[in-house]
């Protein structure tokens, strides 16, 4: 029987969890590699002997791209892990904003590295958000989408004056990177050699994405908003159907360059069409991630 592996980054998180629990669960022949910042090992070990945890810290380009060259050939790369920094302007070790760093750089280098390696045709979902459409009402502000060296290195006077706000717009804007980076990676790589669709696992109140929240704010998404996921049509889900969704995505991916909310293909945001936006945020992406991670001797 072929094996076969994904790779799910922040899989020691709820969706993450969730997702791997889904995918093992559904096809016996898949195997499962969750990353973390933390404890990897011991997420694995709960989801069984197909899974294997290993630690990567996205804030960091050259331990991507170390861990990357480390890894089997995949067969699926889930872009799941992220981060709201929501008191201030923090920075990756790179020097890049971490909410963009993480959420939207490392994973672009990820795919880039292990693509070649890939067995076909490959399979690879970058989790957006609904945040990143201006149109849908989510409580968070529109995404601040200039270009995306402004994304990389903003000046840290600019913003709302409020440091949530300003957090959650960047987390906005880092979740339309996931739409655009989808779309162009499907315009660049045939379909025949891997497929990339964009994934909406709508709000998932009680999971780690408030763990930088104040007190209150906390305590609301834990104990209070959970309860809204059994409210139907408000896209506000379980990590559980999230995952299970997503976890489908791998085995029965969607046609490339696709958007996908609440289990069906979906419009996304206007700006996530945009293909100069697109070309730009390539571009940038590129020179960012060569520029951070050659080392001396490889030049």
């Amino acid at each position: 029987m072929e094996r076969r592996t994904a790779l799910i980054t922040g899989g020691t998180g709820s969706l993450g969890s969730a997702t791997a629990e889904a995918l093992l669960a559904a096809d016996e022949r898949w195997d499962v590699v969750v990353t973390g910042r933390t404890a990897p090992e011991e997420a694995a070990a709960r989801l069984g002997p197909r899974a294997t945890g290993i630690r990567l810290d996205l804030a960091s380009l050259a331990e991507v791209r170390r861990v990357a060259r480390e890894l089997p050939p995949l067969d699926a790369v889930v872009c799941n892990a992220g981060q709201l920094v929501a008191h201030g302007t923090t920075w990756t070790e790179d020097g890049v904003e971490t909410t963009f760093g993480v959420n939207h750089l490392a994973h672009f280098l990820l795919v880039r590295e292990v693509l070649p390696t890939m067995p076909a045709p490959g399979r690879v979902v970058f989790v957006s958000s609904a945040t990143h459409d201006p149109a849908r009402r989510t409580g968070f502000p529109a995404p601040d989408h200039t270009t995306a060296a402004e994304l990389a290195h903003p000046d840290e006077g600019d913003g709302d004056g409020d440091p949530l706000r300003t957090g959650q717009r960047r987390y906005a804007a880092a979740k339309l990177c996931a739409v655009l980076a989808a779309y162009e990676f499907a315009r660049r790589v045939p379909p025949e050699v891997a497929t990339f669709t964009a994934f909406d696992p709508g709000q998932m109140p009680g999971t780690g994405l408030a763990r930088d929240l104040p007190a209150f704010r906390r305590v609301v998404w834990r104990r209070v908003m959970p309860a809204l996921t059994l409210v139907p049509g408000i896209n506000r889900h379980t990590p559980r159907r999230s995952g299970a969704r997503l976890a489908r995505l791998v085995l029965a991916p969607a046609p490339t360059g696709r958007y996908v909310s609440g289990g069906r293909e979906a419009r996304s945001s206007d700006a996530s069409y945009d293909l100069e936006r697109a070309h730009d945020l390539w571009e940038t992406s590129v020179a960012l991630t060569q520029a951070r991670t050659t080392a001396p001797d490889e030049r």
